[in-house]
C-alpha cells in the first residue's frame, strides 16, 4: 500500500474519430468546461477512421485554456523523437503550458510496419524509446549550448542545435506493463500511465514495485513518478461490477486506487458527455475531498517532489524547505534555473531565486531571503551592466512578474509601472495614448533598476531622467514594512529612493509622469573610428551645441583582429518635426568619416522596443565610467589613450544635461545636476587590474562623479562620486532608520555605520 502524495487530477481519454471531425475537440473543450484537469487522446496513425492526433491536439489546444493535453500514448515509431520534442515544446509554449508527452514503444506492429516503420521485437522497442527519451530531454535542454549528440541504434541525433524548450516542465509519461518497460519508467519516466482494462489484480502493486526499485537504482526518488491510470465505466442506478454503479460507488473505488495504489491521475475513457459531466460534478471532488481528510489524518507527505538530482544541487546554508508556500522558488536543479541563473552581462550561481507575484508575497520572500546565508541581490530586468542582481551561492529576489502597466491618471499622464515591467513593453503600452517615459536605450531593461539608480535615456536632455519623473512608489523595507511614498508622505525615503534605491529596499512598483512624446526622429550613424580622440571631441562639441531636443550615445569599438575601429551613434530627436531634426542633425556628419547612416519617423517604442527576457551571462563584467562636465578636448584626449590601450574593448558616451540639469543637485539622491557626459569603457577580460590602471592614469582626473549604474569598481572611494556629499550624510541617516542591519548591501552599499 503506497500513496505517492501526489496531488489528485481528473482527465478524459477520447476517441479521434474522423467522421465528426469536431466532436472530439467538442469534449475536449466539455473537459474543461465540466472542471477536470486533463484531455487525452488515443494516436493510431495507421488508422484512417480517426484524426490524426497531433492536430487534433494542436486544435484542441486552441479551443480551450486551462487544461492540459496530451496524446495517450503517442506511438513512437511512427513519431520520430525528435522532431516530436520540437512540436511538443512548440504546443506547451502557444499553449501556455498546457502539453504533456505520452509515449508508448508502439503495437499493431502490421499497421506499423505497412506505413513505413520497421517492425522491432519487444526488446528493440523498449530500447529504441530509451533512446527517443534521451534525445527528447535533451532538445529541451537549452540550458547546454553545446550541439546535441544522443539517442542510439534506433534514434539519435548528431549535433543537433537544441531548443525550443517547454514553457513547462513537461511530463513524460510511459505507457507499460512489462517488467523491462516499468524499470524504463522508473528510471527515466515522469509517469506511468497503463490502462485498467489490460492490468490483473495485483499488477498496479506489482508494477509501482518494479517502477520504485528501478527508481531507487538510479539515484531517484519514486515519487517523481506519476501513477496515472486510464479507466473505463458506467453510471448506473445500481452497483453491477467494477466501476459500473453509481457515483458513490465510483467515489469508493477510486479513493482506494489513490490510497493504496498510489494512482495521482485517473484519466475516463468515454465521448459520452453526459458521463464526462457525472465524472466531473460527483467524482472528481468527492475522491478529492476524502484522499485530502485520509492524507490529513496519517500525515501523508503531499505537493510537488523536488527530484533526487534537484536535492543535490541545493546549496549550504540555504533553508529551502522553509520557503513560504505558495511562492515561487527556483532551486539550482530545476528546469528553470538556466534562464533565471544570470544577467544580461554576469553568469550567476545563486542557491535561490524566489519569484514573488504581489507585494505580499514581496515581504515573504524577502523575510526569507534575509535570514539565509549568502549575499541577497534583487532583480527587476536583470539587465544591469554591474550584474549585481545575481550572486553565486545566495538569494536572488526576482520581481519580474510584477509587471503591469497601469495609466492611474489619464488627464495628468500618470502611469503606475510595476517594478519587473521592462522598459520596452511599457514605451509598447504608452505609445497608444502618444506618451513615452525616457528610459536608457534598451527595451530589456527593467523599470525597478533604472527608476531607483537615474536613467540616462535616449529622451534626457528633452526630458530628463527617468526618476525625474517619478512621482510616488511602493517600498518593502528590511524590516518587511510596505511603504507608499510620494512628496507628502515620508518624503526623506522618497527623495532616497530615486537615486540610491537599491540601498533602501525592494520597490514594488513606481508612478510616473509620462511625456507627450508620440513619434520621434531616429538617427544612426557609423564613422571610422581610426582617431577615436578627435573623433569623440568632435562629436561631444556637435551635441553639446545642439538643441535640447537632441540626445545622442556613442560607441567606440576598438579595432581588434584587423578590424578597423568604428563608432556607432544613436541620436533621437524629441518630436517630429523632421526641419529641425535635420538641422541638428546635419552638423553630426562633419563628426568624422561616415560609413552608414540612415534616419527615420519611428514611434519612440520602435526606438526602445520590447525584446525577450532571457540571460546568459558571462564572466564578471568589468566596467569604469565617470560623468564629465564637458567634454573637454582634454577629455577626449584621455578617453582616446584608453581605448588605444588595448585594455578597453568598447567606450561609451552617454549625452546627459538639458533638463537633466533643471533640477536641482539635492531635490534626489541622484546629485549629478551640473555634467553632461556619462561615460563608460567596457573590458574584455575579467581581470580588472589593467582597466583600472587606464583609466586612472587617463580618463578619471576628467571625471567628477559617476553614475553608479555602469560602474564596477568596488574600491570604496568611488561611493563618494555616486553619492558626492551631503547627500551621502543623507542616506546614511535614511540607511540607519530602515535599514540598520545593511540587509541591501550589493549595489553600491552603504554601511549605515559609515
Amino acid at each position: 500500500m503506497t500513496d505517492y502524495g501526489h496531488d489528485l487530477t481528473f482527465g478524459t481519454f477520447l476517441t479521434p474519430q474522423a467522421a465528426e471531425p469536431d466532436a472530439p475537440v467538442a469534449l475536449a473543450v466539455l473537459t474543461e468546461q465540466a472542471g477536470l484537469d486533463l484531455a487525452t487522446f488515443q494516436d493510431h496513425p495507421y488508422q484512417p477512421a480517426f484524426l490524426d492526433t497531433w492536430t487534433l491536439l494542436t486544435w484542441a489546444a486552441a479551443r480551450t485554456e486551462r487544461i492540459h493535453l496530451a496524446a495517450n500514448v503517442h506511438n513512437l515509431p511512427l513519431r520520430p523523437p525528435a522532431v516530436l520534442a520540437r512540436s511538443v515544446a512548440s504546443l506547451d509554449l502557444l499553449s501556455g503550458g498546457r502539453a504533456e508527452l505520452g509515449l508508448g514503444a508502439g503495437a499493431f506492429w502490421d499497421a506499423i510496419e505497412a506505413m513505413g516503420a520497421p517492425r522491432l521485437t519487444p526488446g528493440e522497442g523498449v530500447d529504441a524509446l530509451s533512446e527517443a527519451v534521451d534525445v527528447i530531454r535533451g532538445l529541451w535542454d537549452t540550458s547546454d549550448r553545446r550541439p546535441l549528440r544522443a539517442g542510439g541504434r534506433h534514434h539519435h541525433v548528431a549535433g543537433a542545435k537544441r531548443g525550443p524548450a517547454p514553457a513547462h516542465d513537461v511530463g513524460i509519461w510511459i505507457g507499460a506493463y512489462k517488467p523491462r518497460m516499468l524499470r524504463l519508467v522508473g528510471e527515466k519516466g515522469d509517469g506511468w500511465l497503463p490502462s485498467a482494462a489490460y492490468l490483473q489484480p495485483g499488477d498496479l502493486a506489482r508494477g509501482s514495485r518494479t517502477i520504485d526499485e528501478a527508481a531507487t537504482a538510479a539515484g531517484r526518488d519514486p515519487r517523481e513518478v506519476r501513477r496515472l491510470l486510464n479507466i473505463a465505466g458506467r453510471f448506473t442506478p445500481a452497483t453491477q461490477g467494477d466501476l459500473v454503479g453509481p457515483p458513490e460507488q465510483w467515489v469508493d473505488e477510486l479513493v482506494r486506487l489513490a490510497l493504496e495504489d498510489g494512482i495521482g491521475t485517473f484519466v475516463l475513457g468515454t465521448d459520452d458527455p453526459a458521463t464526462i459531466r457525472t465524472f466531473a460534478e460527483r467524482v472528481a471532488p468527492a475522491v478529492r475531498d476524502q484522499v485530502g481528510a485520509a492524507r490529513a489524518a496519517s500525515g501523508t507527505p503531499t505537493g510537488t517532489v523536488r527530484p533526487a538530482v534537484a536535492l543535490a544541487a541545493r546549496v549550504a546554508g540555504i533553508d529551502y524547505d522553509g520557503v513560504p508556500p505558495g511562492l515561487d522558488a527556483v532551486e539550482p536543479g530545476d528546469r528553470r534555473y538556466a534562464g533565471l541563473r544570470s544577467t544580461y552581462m554576469r553568469h550567476g550561481a545563486p542557491g535561490l531565486v524566489l519569484r514573488p507575484r504581489g507585494t505580499a508575497q514581496v515581504v515573504e520572500a524577502l523575510d526569507h531571503a534575509r535570514h539565509q546565508r549568502g549575499p541577497l541581490s534583487v532583480r527587476s530586468g536583470g539587465h544591469g551592466i554591474s550584474g549585481r542582481s545575481t550572486n553565486d551561492g545566495g538569494v536572488v529576489l526576482d520581481v519580474g512578474a510584477l509587471d503591469q502597466v497601469e495609466v492611474v491618471d489619464a488627464s495628468a499622464r500618470r502611469v503606475r509601472l510595476g517594478a519587473g515591467a521592462t522598459w520596452g513593453a511599457v514605451a509598447a503600452a504608452l505609445a497608444p495614448h502618444g506618451w513615452a517615459v525616457s528610459s536608457g536605450d534598451y527595451g530589456g531593461v527593467g523599470v525597478g533598476g533604472l527608476a531607483t539608480a537615474g536613467g540616462i535615456g535616449l529622451l534626457g536632455r528633452a526630458h530628463g531622467l527617468t526618476l525625474d519623473h517619478v512621482v510616488a512608489a511602493e517600498v518593502v523595507t528590511a524590516d518587511g514594512t510596505v511603504h507608499v511614498v510620494d512628496a507628502d508622505h515620508e518624503p526623506e525615503l522618497f527623495w532616497g529612493l530615486r537615486g540610491a534605491g537599491g540601498n533602501l529596499g525592494v520597490v514594488t512598483w513606481v508612478e510616473v509622469v509620462a511625456a507627450e512624446v508620440a513619434d520621434v526622429v531616429f538617427a544612426q550613424m557609423v564613422f571610422d573610428a581610426s582617431d577615436p580622440a578627435a573623433l569623440v571631441a568632435r562629436f561631444a562639441q556637435v551635441v553639446e551645441d545642439a538643441p535640447r531636443e537632441l540626445t545622442s550615445f556613442l560607441h567606440v569599438s576598438a579595432g581588434r583582429g584587423g578590424r578597423r575601429p568604428v563608432a556607432q551613434a544613436m541620436t533621437v530627436w524629441a518630436g517630429d518635426d523632421t526641419v529641425q531634426a535635420v538641422a541638428a542633425l546635419e552638423p553630426m556628419l562633419g563628426v568624422g568619416p561616415v560609413v552608414e547612416q540612415e534616419a527615420q519617423v519611428v514611434p519612440y517604442a520602435g526606438v526602445v522596443s520590447p525584446v525577450a527576457r532571457h540571460h546568459d551571462g558571462g564572466a564578471p563584467p568589468v566596467s569604469r565610467s565617470g560623468l564629465l562636465p564637458s567634454c573637454t578636448p582634454e577629455a577626449a584626449e584621455g578617453l582616446g589613450r584608453v581605448l588605444a590601450s588595448g585594455d578597453a574593448m568598447l567606450l561609451q558616451l552617454r549625452a546627459t544635461g538639458g533638463a537633466v540639469n533643471d533640477v536641482a543637485p539635492d531635490a534626489t539622491a541622484y546629485a549629478h545636476r551640473h555634467q553632461r557626459w556619462a561615460v563608460a569603457a567596457f573590458s574584455g577580460r575579467s581581470d580588472r587590474a589593467a582597466l583600472d590602471a587606464t583609466w586612472d592614469a587617463h580618463a578619471h582626473p576628467h571625471m567628477d562623479g559617476l553614475y553608479l549604474s555602469f560602474e564596477t569598481d568596488p574600491r570604496p572611494e568611488r561611493l563618494l562620486e555616486a553619492f558626492p556629499e551631503p547627500t551621502l550624510g543623507r542616506l546614511r541617516a535614511l540607511k540607519r532608520t530602515y535599514d540598520p542591519d545593511h540587509v541591501f548591501d550589493q549595489n553600491f552599499p552603504i554601511d549605515p555605520a559609515g
